[in-house]
């Protein structure tokens, strides 16, 4: 019984280690989303937190500000789709 407990107790340890370098991995990547081709970017940690947006001018309208809207909303989607396609993900998903 003792054998078994450690054995469990170094795959807890791999599999912790693993996670670990997964998490900094993905803490370190950015993703970057695009919308209107090009009009709107935006780019995003892994941790999906933005780290920028840009918008070239002249996508801005006021009397279209839903349209300017909608290019932010599929930028920031393009990129978190890109996310959650990415390697570190991929190999977090494969731990479990």
């Amino acid at each position: 019984m003792g054998s078994g407990f450690s054995k469990l107790k170094k795959q807890r340890k791999q599999f912790e280690e693993q996670l670990s370098k997964i998490q900094a991995e993905l803490d370190e990547s950015e993703f970057h989303g695009t919308a209107g081709n090009g009009l709107v970017k935006v780019v995003l940690t892994g941790q999906k937190e933005l780290k920028s947006l840009q918008i070239q001018p002249e996508c801005v309208d006021k009397d279209d500000i839903e349209g300017l809207q909608d290019l932010i909303v599929a930028a920031f989607k393009d990129a978190s789709e890109k996310l959650e396609k990415s390697a570190p993900m991929n190999n977090m998903a494969s731990l479990f």
